[in-house]
């Protein structure tokens, strides 16, 4: 019966159990039997048997520390379980918070290593997404090597049989997605149970991480969202982009879909086949110009290419700079915006507290952290780093920094957030590839001016005043009907609340008013203010050149600031 009862549980929450078999014996054999047997995962499985393990230390290297060795198998187990757990162990590789360098170190090797699919069913996926029985119809060459390996998609090179133009045909993998699904249940099973039996892994937080990483993959798996993000970066791009220094790609949205991606072919170099940029001084130039343009488009949109590595940006003829794999962008809300803003212009001016203020503002955490504790950590810990360009800086040392002191205090920035951080400190990494001498600070400090003025702008400031009013009106409409239902809630369930506060009644009726009066003068204050704000350049010379919106407005404040003083006297 118990055996009966097991193998029901583990199909609730696992749909493949063979596949879990799979994934069990894999690791057992790279050396992670202990952890299996710890962690009791074989007794999941009835009758399960834990193979022996065959794991090999690494050929030709001496600091076999723990955490290396640990990299190193998770790594080998990785390449073998296929892509779902390749891309598990990119996420891995990027969390320099949670993680210890050595073991980074190792998972980033799984950049490249996906595997290549059969042609021939690369070609049947085609088919079926463009509805033609002939490929040829479409293009006239198809290469069958790919010219880029991913975990979810491979792309292929191409030419158009309509117009000659050459192309990119970005294929998904066949069964990918049921497989991501099938393989995620089972990794966020086997994190749920490390965490259990462990209160260490279960400080890490990789479970938060594993779900946010899941649910950002389901928008990989759709092509057509990328193609949106393509043109929608392109459009925000060209804004900003006075010198045309960007190159994105054009979309063929009639070839593509969900599964498939066709777009211009870029003839470039990749900045990571690029040894020294000095050869190339114009092209030097251009990078730093499309850094500040990168820099706009986080800070003033929100929107942006969240994984600038070098293998995205590609070298043009002209000099101009392409750039490929949309992805994985970023996205911020308004707010989040202005949270980003205050982050930067606190670092920059080398203001603790108000950075730490503004972290808590966006992280999540469960105990309200010792703040004075919080900015002396954070000023430790980022003090070192101020002022230097990025040859002089370790970007990974600086990203630990900052997101391991937040940990460190149970603080946790959502996945969004940690994007940001990262695509930051990512454009080192094509600096120091291409040995140009970066400073995102200086970038940023130069950037930040023109956005501050943004967010105070008059047109901003009554947008932020208007909505401010609205929210007003509408807590002063339905306080007293939630507090009538609430009443009648208690009457009907026939609770009692007595209050005895013997000789404070009075200063309890004060003090009741005096919120009260407030609240409306500050309403009062924002209806003046918007009536002042339409003026804007009026010349006004006598009462008939005032906007008959300003009056509407005036009147208002004027009814609140009687009612309000009516309502005091009658108090």
């Amino acid at each position: 019966m118990d055996l009966i009862r097991t193998g029901i549980g583990l199909t609730k929450t696992i749909k493949n159990v063979q596949r879990f078999r799979e994934i069990l014996t894999v690791f057992a054999r790279h050396g992670f039997d202990e952890f299996i047997i710890g962690t009791k995962l074989n007794a999941v499985i009835p009758n399960f048997v834990i193979p022996k393990s065959r794991f090999k230390k690494e050929e030709g290297v001496d600091d076999y520390t723990f955490w290396k060795s640990v990299g190193y198998r998770l790594r080998k187990s990785f390449e073998e379980l296929g892509p779902s757990f390749i891309k598990v162990g990119q996420l891995l590789a990027s969390r320099e918070d949670i993680l210890d360098p050595a073991l980074i170190s190792q998972l980033k090797l799984l950049q490249n290593k996906a595997s290549t699919i059969d042609f021939e069913a690369a070609k049947l996926v085609l088919r079926h997404s463009l509805e033609e029985d002939n490929i040829e119809d479409v293009f006239e060459t198809l290469e069958p090597v790919p010219i880029g390996v991913a975990s979810i998609g491979v792309v292929y090179k191409a030419k158009l049989k309509s117009t000659g133009e050459p192309v990119v045909v970005k294929i998904q993998r066949p069964g990918i997605r049921s497989t991501i699904q099938t393989d995620f249940e089972i990794i966020a099973f086997i994190v749920q149970r490390l965490e259990k039996f462990s209160s260490e892994i279960r400080f890490l937080g990789l479970s938060r991480a594993i779900d946010d990483f899941f649910k950002s993959i389901q928008y990989e798996l759709n092509f057509l969202i990328e193609a949106n993000n393509n043109q929608k970066l392109k459009k925000i791009i060209e804004n900003y982009d006075e010198k045309k220094t960007f190159v994105i790609p054009k979309v063929y949205r009639n070839l593509s879909s969900d599964k498939v991606l066709v777009m211009e072919y870029l003839d470039g170099t990749p900045f990571n086949d690029i040894q020294d940029i000095n050869e190339f001084p114009e092209l030097q130039k251009n990078l730093t110009e499309g850094v500040r343009v990168f820099m706009h488009t986080m800070l003033s949109d929100g929107f942006f290419h969240a994984d600038l590595h070098g293998g995205n940006f590609f070298k043009l003829s002209d000099d101009k700079i392409g750039l490929i794999d949309f992805g994985l962008v970023g996205n911020l809300s308004k707010k989040n915006r202005a949270n980003l803003v205050a982050i930067l212009y606190a670092l920059l001016t080398n203001n603790y507290e108000n950075l730490v203020y503004e972290f808590l503002d966006v992280a999540d955490y469960e105990v309200i952290p010792n703040h004075d504790l919080l900015v002396h950590d954070i000023r430790d810990a980022l003090q070192p780093y101020v002022g230097m360009s990025v040859q002089e800086m370790d970007a990974t040392a600086l990203t630990y920094a900052i997101v391991s002191t937040l940990s460190k205090h149970q603080i946790y920035l959502p996945r969004d957030w940690f994007i940001i951080f990262r695509s930051l400190m990512t454009l080192d990494g094509a600096g120091k590839t291409l040995n140009v001498d970066l400073n995102i600070f200086e970038i940023i400090e130069d950037e930040i001016k023109d956005v501050l003025e943004e967010l105070v702008s008059k047109d901003t400031l009554m947008e932020e005043a208007a909505w401010l009013g609205r929210d007003l009106l509408s807590s002063f409409r339905i306080i007293p009907r939630h507090l009538r239902w609430l009443l009648k809630e208690f009457a009907k369930r026939k609770y009692q609340l007595e209050l005895n506060l013997i000789g404070t009644n009075q200063e309890i009726n004060y003090l009741a008013k005096s919120f009260q009066f407030v609240g409306f003068m500050i309403l009062c204050s924002v209806f003046c203010l918007c009536g002042v704000m339409i003026l804007g350049d009026t010349v006004v010379k006598k009462p008939q050149d005032l906007p008959l919106l300003s009056y509407i407005f005036w009147g208002l404040a004027l009814m609140i600031f009687f009612r309000a003083s009516l309502f005091n006297r009658a108090k």
